[in-house]
């Protein structure tokens, strides 16, 4: 054999699932794009140009603030143009004009509203802040003079999260589930298997706001948060049980299985540590298509006012107040939270896809 031909023949599954995996180019800019995107929300208070319940009352509902580097021909560095206000009496809406003869320089690495990064470390410095005395609303600001980039950057950390832990919950349900009636079949197969049945069977939207409206309102917002998250970690794990189940029905038969058992081992060291990884690749595969479903049911949840509520900021929460079609027909702008859930889904289902062709490198 060549020296090529020995690397490929002498590499390990791992190292074939890389290679393969490289060449889906779709799933490796995936790939990159939800590490910047969860990045950016564990970073959210420093990113973000204020806190995310910052109220500006003097500008409701105004539009996106364009960054602009040249005024009047002359290079300054990244501005914005201050806003005017005018009440428009006849129709009772308030129009925003921008002043042209004042160019606002923004501030970057700078001190502003102050936060407590993750709940733990007190803090007051931001990525770039609003000019001294101005505003800086790149993507609008909402109802109560909130703004927009802000609310969706500490947003995304509600929503990435509860996809995450989520998948968690499902995970560990489906394996255990499913890799008991796989390994033992006969009447534990078939009494799982009916279980899978049942909870396959029943609709999931009508099943999640009637799980969503147990919760009291009396909760506190951290409780109902995790509410949501159990609720759709135990809608999700059917699929990965039966995908296990029938892994472990055609593993169990194998001689390092049967060895293992010879040995002494006990069902549960087999399941975890000859099993289950000897198909690991297509559970992360599954895990990854699982995540943005999670995401999509608390955005759905939210949306509707049965999941998250304020002061919780997600993309759904953020979405309730574009219910109107006559508010958002005015303010297009509120709409801009769907634009992550959009990029974050397919995102998710590109890596799901790559990973999934990567899981077979024989193929």
């Amino acid at each position: 054999m060549t020296a090529e031909q020995e690397r490929v023949y002498l590499a390990s599954q791992w190292q074939l699932m890389w290679w393969k995996f490289r060449k889906h180019r779709l799933a490796v800019i995936s790939a990159v794009l939800i590490f910047v995107i969860y990045a950016m929300a564990a970073f959210a208070e420093f990113l973000a140009p204020y806190h995310y319940s910052t109220r500006n009352t003097d500008f409701i509902r105004a539009p996106g603030q364009q960054v602009r580097l040249f005024h009047e021909g002359a290079f300054i560095g990244p501005f914005v143009y201050p806003f005017k206000l005018h009440l428009n009496m006849e129709n009772l809406k308030r129009e925003y004009a921008e002043d042209r003869e004042r160019p606002e320089k923004l501030r970057f690495f700078c001190r502003g509203d102050g936060y407590s990064f993750w709940g733990l470390v007190p803090g007051n410095l931001h990525l770039v802040c609003p000019p001294e005395g101005g505003t800086f609303f790149w993507l609008g600001s909402d109802r109560l003079g909130r703004d927009m980039l802000s609310r969706i950057l500490y947003g995304g950390r509600i929503s990435l999260s509860i996809g995450l832990i989520g998948v968690s919950i499902s995970f560990v349900l489906g394996v255990i589930i499913g890799g008991i009636a796989g390994y033992y079949g006969g009447r534990v197969d078939l009494v799982v298997q009916r279980i899978i049945e049942i909870v396959q069977s029943l609709p999931h939207i009508p099943l999640w706001l009637a799980l969503a409206s147990i919760m009291p309102p009396s909760w506190s917002p951290v409780v109902v948060y995790f509410g949501i998250t159990v609720i759709l970690g135990l809608m999700d794990w059917t699929g990965l049980a039966r995908s296990v189940r029938s892994k472990l029905l055609s593993l169990r038969e194998e001689d390092y299985v049967v060895a293992a058992q010879l040995m002494g081992a006990r069902p549960r060291r087999i399941i975890a540590l000859h099993l289950v990884p000897g198909f690991m690749s297509h559970l992360i595969a599954s895990a990854t298509i699982t995540i943005p479903r999670t995401i999509l049911g608390e955005t759905a949840l939210s949306f509707l006012g049965l999941g998250l509520r304020p002061p919780i900021t997600s993309w759904g929460v953020m979405l309730n107040e574009a219910q109107n079609i006559n508010v958002v027909a005015l303010y297009p702008w509120l709409l801009y939270p769907v634009i992550p859930v959009i990029v974050i889904i397919l995102a998710f289902n590109f890596l799901g896809d790559g990973l999934r062709d990567a899981a077979d490198p024989y193929r």
